[in-house]
């Protein structure tokens, strides 16, 4: 199956690790759709706040 989403590597303290992963396992989503979620939460906060953020694709894809 292909994806248009961008790897990543993020480091967490195991104990922090491990209680998201427990959240994850709560609401039924696997530790990634759970990190995008917060992830997610965390941009619509700022934006409400300060105002959308402008997408430069150029800078997005690195062409």
């Amino acid at each position: 199956m292909a994806t248009n989403k961008i790897q990543t590597g993020i480091r967490f303290e195991p104990e922090l690790l491990y209680k998201i992963t427990q959240i994850a396992k709560k609401n039924k989503r696997s530790l990634n759709a759970q990190l995008e979620f917060l992830a997610q939460g965390c941009v619509e906060e700022y934006e409400s706040i300060n105002g959308e953020i402008p997408l430069d694709e150029n800078e997005i894809y690195k062409r």
